[in-house]
């Protein structure tokens, strides 16, 4: 049941039940009129250019009489919040957080703020999602198998399964905790995604974690609502968590992947059973910031969290801020989103005619077969000047041989007229080579 903010009191039998029992929250329309009714005040002050409004387009204190050009609003907000930004000592525990939270929700509420909309929902979404920020996701899909993976099962070692190809992290993730990395690999008759489902019962009942990437690093292929279904329910009858790799997720064609979580909550499932990392560095073209997230039940969030504040570094105050804008933000995502379909396209086009040529459905690699990755990713270097990464080492080797040793994995994330020349002479050079 979820108790709905408006701008009537809230007394502290209200706050305590809500804490208390885990409620989630959501605004009134009533509320939610006031805060854009508020802040379309604001917007309409600031657009006559003869309107000066301390704090808003004006300095502070000393700098009252200063006036900021339109241009710069945006930087002195920022430097305000910057500029008094300090904390010293142990994290605050999460109860205390949440309630910070809750009362900043409800004063935000009364619609005198002119805060905008989007920071309220943000606000409310992370209340109610038990959203844990993390420094990119690569530190997060390390840390959880530590946080939640236990060092022994029935007695043994444990299974931490992963696809193979794979991203290298998953793999030192289940070796840190004393796991055994069982790599199953994929290929085009597996639709590029790992088949969990036909491993025995002996080997899933000693499982405590399996990993997924959809849309998949490096094939771009997505995992369709019913696989997702599927693996949640052999998940549950095996018990073991599912850390869900979705960084790739706002980076497709046609339609938006399902989200593990998103299926999860549809199938009333245990939200401590699966873990969901999302991350700016693919989503927004944004390594640099390490701003990320991870979503869970509350039990696994407190875990992690724990863990985080003996062994995790805090995003830096002004790079949060930074990153609270960039993900706040849609509407560079969709220019982002239509910048890769021209892509797409302009590696269909290239590569129409070429038999080791799979067509991603999501993310920004071409996953190529090229018969020795290797070999040529070496020569396509030398010759070309063009650098890809060889197949094998995203692999492991399984009987021999690598899923990935006749493929080379081409990331598009130039511009599209530089792609179009790079892939170009990769195109150029394997049709000499078949020649």
């Amino acid at each position: 049941m979820k108790k709905q903010i408006d701008n009537t009191n809230l007394t502290y039998i209200d706050i305590k039940d809500i804490i208390d029992n885990k409620k989630s929250i959501n605004l009134s329309k009533k509320t939610v009129n006031l805060i854009s009714k508020s802040r379309a005040f604001l917007d309409s002050k600031i657009s006559n250019n003869d309107q000066i409004i301390y704090g808003v387009n004006t300095g502070f204190g000393s700098l009252r009489n200063k006036i900021i050009s339109k241009n710069e609003l945006a930087l002195l907000q920022n430097n305000l919040i910057v500029s008094h930004a300090c904390g010293t000592g142990k994290y605050v525990p999460k109860s205390i957080v949440k309630l910070m939270i809750l009362l900043k929700i409800k004063s935000l509420s009364m619609g005198y703020s002119a805060v905008s909309l989007e920071v309220v929902e943000l606000l409310t979404q992370m209340f109610n999602k038990n959203i844990l920020p993390v420094n990119g996701t690569r530190e997060g899909l390390y840390n959880v198998s530590m946080a939640l993976c236990p060092e022994e099962l029935s007695d043994s070692q444990p299974f931490v399964l992963i696809p193979n190809p794979f991203y290298q992290v998953y793999m030192i993730s289940a070796l840190s905790v004393n796991s055994e990395p069982l790599f199953i690999s994929t290929d085009a008759q597996s639709g590029h995604l790992p088949d969990y489902f036909g491993l025995k019962a002996d080997i899933l009942n000693k499982t405590s974690a399996a990993y997924i990437c959809s849309p998949s690093n490096p094939q771009g292929a997505v995992a369709t609502v019913d696989y997702l279904t599927a693996l949640i329910e052999l998940a549950e009858k095996y018990d073991f968590i599912i850390f869900a790799d979705e960084c790739y997720s706002e980076i497709y064609r046609y339609a938006p992947p399902p989200g593990l979580m998103q299926v999860s909550e549809k199938l009333g499932a245990d939200p401590n059973r699966v873990v969901t990392f999302h991350s700016l560095s693919k989503r927004s073209n944004l390594p640099g910031l390490r701003s990320g997230f991870a979503a869970s039940g509350e039990k696994n969030i407190k875990q992690m969290k724990q863990l985080k504040a003996y062994s995790g570094a805090p995003i830096p105050e002004p790079l949060q801020h930074v990153s609270a804008s960039v993900w706040s933000d849609e509407e560079h995502v969709v220019k982002n989103r239509k910048i890769y379909e021209k892509k797409y396209k302009i590696a269909d086009q290239i590569f129409d005619d070429y038999d080791g040529y799979f067509s991603p459905e999501a993310g920004f690699f071409l996953w190529i077969n090229v018969g020795d990755g290797e070999k040529v990713a070496l020569e396509l270097w030398q010759n070309c000047g063009v650098r890809v990464l060889p197949g094998r080492y995203l692999s492991k080797d399984f009987n021999g041989q690598s899923p990935g040793d006749q493929f080379i994995r081409v990331a598009m994330v130039s511009e599209p007229e530089e792609t179009k020349r790079g892939l170009s002479k990769i195109r150029e050079f394997l049709h000499e080579k078949q020649v």
